[in-house]
């Protein structure tokens, strides 16, 4: 066989086997998927996955499922979509902690930008800081002069190390002279539990979770971490950390979609068509702006953008990290 033959045959094989491939998935998805959680239920991060859930539902025409695998910060929970069958019916939704456990942990079961398919960034949402109700302040002039005064005594509680919550008191900590005792708990709701009675001081926690506490005035607060101030009724008036004396203080957490590595480029492209609809559902952006989250809407919503994205940010948290020593093992 001549050579423009041979190359004709090799090209005529690579088509078939890219329309077989394409064949082969044109009913995807054809079974209920599952939305992977690295979270315990109940917290920001599972409110924002079944939101999710409940709007992919339309462009998929199909069940999704929220599987709620909680654990060391996030990490079980990604090692199990990681290992996961890269065949588009398993996803991980995970928040900013997916781009800090390289430099909280020596050994993570799985590599953050090789062993995952970046779907899009689609949501980010600033935290709150926010203190038990009988603490003897009541702004952030008067919180800062506090914990000067109880240097290395008070205590800020977080939802576990990799948390959103820890990553947020880690930033609050490197912005003051004052030391204070990180107090890390097995997830939110048992975090916010004591803070609430008292028996922790202070906590930085996702405005999706903290509002009602606010609202029903069970915590006091003090800050919010966006660039201006959050829209919400119940933190109109309240400053953010920048506005209130920490300068350049600002933290989002960020949520994407990730498939495992080895997903058929078809099905990738059907996902992230579906996400692309969901994220345009009105129920879904009213119950989101009503929780304080902002829905992306920028490029890093496209998947070559959300990987350089998290990218970006495993630089900039391994900094933060290493300065401040805390690692999980």
């Amino acid at each position: 066989m001549g050579t423009l033959k041979r190359g004709a045959a090799a090209a005529a094989i690579g088509l078939i086997a890219i329309s077989s491939s394409t064949t082969a998935w044109a009913e995807f998805p054809d079974k209920p998927i599952t939305l992977v959680v690295p979270f315990s239920a109940g917290g920001p991060s599972d409110k924002i996955a079944r939101d999710l859930a409940e709007a992919l539902r339309k462009p998929l025409a199909q069940t999704v499922i929220v599987d709620n695998t909680a654990g060391a910060g996030g990490t079980i929970g990604a090692a199990r979509v990681a290992r996961a069958s890269p065949d588009g019916y398993t996803l991980l939704v995970h928040h900013i902690g997916i781009s800090t456990a390289p430099a909280l942990y020596k050994k993570l079961p799985y590599r953050t930008l090789e062993d995952f398919e970046n779907l899009g960034l689609i949501n980010e949402a600033p935290s709150t800081l926010i203190g038990k109700p009988g603490l003897a302040a009541n702004n952030f002039a008067d919180l800062r002069k506090w914990i000067s005064s109880n240097d290395g005594k008070v205590n800020l509680a977080n939802a576990g190390v990799g948390s959103a919550s820890h990553l947020c008191g880690l930033v609050l900590q490197a912005t003051l002279p004052s030391k204070m005792a990180f107090v890390p708990y097995k997830g939110t709701a048992p975090a916010m539990t004591d803070l609430m009675g008292g028996q922790v001081d202070l906590m930085c926690e996702q405005a999706t979770n903290a509002v009602p506490q606010i609202e029903a005035k069970k915590v006091k607060v003090f800050g919010v971490t966006s660039k201006q101030r959050m829209a919400l009724p119940a933190l109109a008036q309240v400053p953010t950390l920048a506005e209130a004396g920490l300068t350049g203080f600002e933290m989002s957490v960020w949520h994407g979609v990730y498939a495992p590595k080895g997903t058929p480029p078809p099905v990738l492209a059907r996902l992230h068509a579906a996400i692309r609809a969901a994220l345009k559902d009105p129920e879904l952006i009213q119950r989101e702006e009503a929780l304080g989250v902002r829905i992306v809407t920028d490029a890093r919503l496209e998947p070559a953008e959300h990987k350089k994205y998290v990218e970006g940010e495993m630089i900039r948290w391994a900094r933060i990290i290493k300065d401040s020593g805390e690692s999980a093992d």
